[in-house]
């Protein structure tokens, strides 16, 4: 009976969160990156077609951010949620990294959407900034209508990967992706944020970008 009881909760705490997808493999050295269109990451080498959509959204200081704010700038984005005991933690740990490393990098920013907006208001992602030491200047948690972020996340982040399985609009969305927009608003990347070979990845796409014309 112990045994029985103890594989029941194996398999819920392996159930909890979505599985993490394995790394991308690539050479060291790449000097190109490809644009993505659709939410099965094809990549696609010719020139985007696919933008993020305008949006606008409140962060934790209680001001309004929009495409504006991120226009001609490389940003990472990512979805979470201030109460998330699974991935959400090492997600912002992983962001904070980010944060650090290209401090002093005025045209890289960090975009993190709450996917609990019910419960994330102004003010817990305020204490949540705190506690984390985000800076705003260069990172946004943001809040706002929940249909709103859900359908940015679906149909601008293609962020959630089960939505194109079951079309169910009030799943809860709950993703390790970090998506990497370029300065015109085109996808270039998809990471794991949760893997360490993952985030080296992103880092070499981010000095990509920053080189291309």
């Amino acid at each position: 009976m112990q045994k029985i009881s103890f594989f029941i909760i194996l398999a819920l705490l392996c159930c909890s969160c979505k599985q993490s997808r394995p790394p991308a493999l690539e050479p060291d050295t790449i000097t190109k990156l490809p644009y993505f269109n659709c939410s099965d990451f094809t990549p696609e080498w010719g020139k985007g077609t696919h933008k993020i959509p305008p949006f606008s959204f409140t962060n934790q200081l209680g001001e309004t951010v929009t495409n504006e704010t991120y226009k001609g700038k490389i940003y990472i984005a990512d979805f979470f949620f201030t109460i998330c005991p699974g991935i959400c933690p090492k997600l912002t740990e992983n962001m904070a990294s980010l944060q650090k490393k290209y401090a002093k990098e005025k045209n890289i920013k960090l975009l993190s959407h709450s996917v609990m907006p019910w419960h994330d208001s102004v003010a817990v992602l305020a204490a949540y900034a705190k506690k984390n030491k985000v800076k705003a200047k260069m990172w946004n948690l943001v809040t706002g209508d929940k249909d709103a972020i859900y359908n940015i996340a679906r149909n601008g982040y293609f962020a959630d990967e089960d939505f194109g399985k079951t079309q169910a609009e009030n799943d809860f969305i709950h993703t390790e992706n970090f998506i990497l927009v370029d300065k015109e608003g085109y996808i270039r990347g998809v990471y794991n944020g949760t893997i360490a070979i993952d985030m080296q990845r992103l880092d070499r796409h981010i000095n990509v970008l920053k080189n291309e014309k």
